[in-house]
């Protein structure tokens, strides 16, 4: 077993961004995880040291408890304070969907202007939403969906403070991570930012929403100048033809501190694959937020064969193409007219690109395979985000639409058709892609597909909640019945969940 050293430095990131605990501890980090003293990896990734990180290895250095469980559980607890997710309180009585909802978002609020020393935890100057469980900080694509049902429980207030913070994360290391965890910085999630600064209601900040916006899509976009057709870097790809898209990526190809055991242990029962490029591939997935889904893998089923970067998303360009609108329209806004142009340009060459390259012929959008130099044949609820985004034509939406149809279930969309026990498939169905296609659906006026997705999310999310008094991460839309799959358990909370259906609720049935 291939045991990792600790990194002095981290390539390709902001010369500011702390590493990570994995690249800080070494090989004392990868003893912990792979001793399997927590069931979840995310919980040594969040402990908070004692004392400073060299008085912790020298410490172990001399214990020589690496082989005992015990031992090393004991000195993990003596030196570092395990994370502690508050339980709610049970209410007193069940409340209405609606009701509940909204009492849930003080419990999901946090703060956290400074952290103690070593913390893997990142600062925000104002309050935030947490997803909730194992999801004890602000994440990325979560946080826009969740921020939906704010403004219905008269929180506004809330809304302006994680749009200040969003915008101080790309302020201080040039991008948003995919959560707010020093493990987390090598890596975005999709870009939602332009929807969620575009819900503050203050006028005064454009200017500085605007300047962030421009630094995201910078972020998204390095290295895009100098790249060949054919040739990719990061996470900008230049196909044969000279179109620009996008790709997920991740700026480390080492295991996943927050599942660093599962990556490891998958390594190494893949011999035949090549480690870094394992890693790389299952850290793009996260960035993708579809951790994990047949849609990245190789032979559909096996996350062995995992391939997401050699893959253009459909999703993740309908959503610059977005990005790219919202600079346009913001510098018209501001009287920018070069800044305008440049961006409504750029928003126009995607646009083309997207449909020339990530529409299939047999009437459904999916992603572009760069080995194979085609469209995928996958259909999965990914191919909603086009017509979310204004891209598709009429035609298109109605082909959409059609294509769908397999995918809606009893109780919602189904994420993709396969069943593979990865929790980004079949049966599963998740908030934010509901929104996602009703949005989409009802832009082109396809409103009974739309109505169906509807009907059948709030059938599951209700029967749910009148069985365990719970909001869930995901849900089983086959049966109506929570989801599963997946790293870890089925969390409840849920952030994104709550915003979505509370949306949903206040439009009536």
């Amino acid at each position: 077993m291939i045991r990792p050293i600790l990194a002095a430095a981290a390539t390709l990131l902001v010369a500011a961004t702390p590493l990570s605990p994995a690249q800080r501890f070494g090989r004392f980090y990868h003893d912990v995880e792979m001793a399997r003293l927590y069931p979840d990896s995310k919980t040594f990734a969040d402990a908070q040291p004692r004392r400073p990180d060299a008085a912790i290895l020298a410490a172990y250095q001399a214990c020589a408890c690496a082989d005992d469980k015990a031992k090393l559980k004991a000195f993990v607890e003596a030196n570092f304070q395990l994370p502690v997710t508050p339980a709610a309180p049970p209410p007193a009585r069940q409340l209405p969907l609606a009701q509940h909802i909204d009492a849930l978002w003080p419990q999901l609020t946090r703060t956290l202007p400074t952290v103690p020393a070593g913390s893997s935890a990142l600062t925000l100057p104002r309050r935030f939403v947490v997803p909730g469980g194992r999801f004890r900080e602000m994440y990325y694509w979560d946080s826009w969906f969740s921020m939906l049902g704010l403004p219905i429980a008269g929180r506004q207030d809330l809304v302006e403070d994680m749009v200040v913070n969003f915008g101080s994360l790309i302020d201080r290391y040039g991008h948003i991570p995919n959560g707010t965890r020093s493990y987390y910085l090598s890596r975005s999630q999709p870009p939602f930012f332009y929807l969620i600064a575009g819900m503050s209601k203050d006028e005064r900040t454009l200017a500085a929403r605007t300047r962030q916006l421009r630094a995201e899509h910078d972020f998204w976009m390095a290295g895009a100048d100098t790249l060949k057709p054919g040739q990719q870097y990061r996470r900008v790809v230049r196909l044969a033809d000279g179109a620009l898209l996008n790709r997920y990526y991740d700026d480390r190809a080492d295991p996943r501190d927050e599942s660093y055991r599962e990556d490891v242990e998958l390594a190494d029962a893949t011999p035949g694959r090549d480690r870094a490029q394992l890693y790389r591939d299952l850290r793009a997935a996260a960035e993708s937020g579809w951790d994990f889904s047949s849609r990245w893998l190789g032979d559909g089923k096996s996350l062995a064969t995992i391939r997401t970067t050699r893959l253009v998303p459909v999703d993740l360009n309908s959503l610059l193409y977005g990005l790219e609108n919202s600079i346009a329209e913001n510098c018209r806004r501001l009287a920018d007219s070069a800044c305008t142009t440049r961006y409504a340009a750029l928003a126009s060459a995607r646009a083309t690109a997207i449909i020339r390259h990530l529409w299939n012929p047999a009437g459904y959008w999916a992603d572009y395979d760069l080995d194979t130099a085609r469209v995928s044949d996958q259909r999965t609820a990914a191919m909603a985000f086009p017509l979310f985004a204004g891209i598709a034509t009429r035609d298109q939406a109605r082909a959409t639409a059609a294509a769908l149809s397999p995918l809606i279930g009893e109780g919602g969309l189904r994420t993709t058709l396969l069943k593979t026990g990865q929790q980004w498939d079949n049966p599963n169905g998740w908030a934010p892609l509901q929104w996602i296609a009703i949005t989409g659906l009802r832009r082109y006026g396809e409103t009974m597909a739309a109505d169906r997705i509807k009907a059948g999310w709030l059938g599951s999310v209700t029967r749910a909640y009148a069985e365990t008094g719970k909001l869930l991460e995901k849900y089983d839309v086959a049966e109506r019945r929570p989801g599963g799959g997946g790293e870890y358990p089925n969390q409840d909370g849920f952030g994104w969940t709550n915003g979505v259906t509370r949306a949903l609720l206040a439009e009536g049935r």
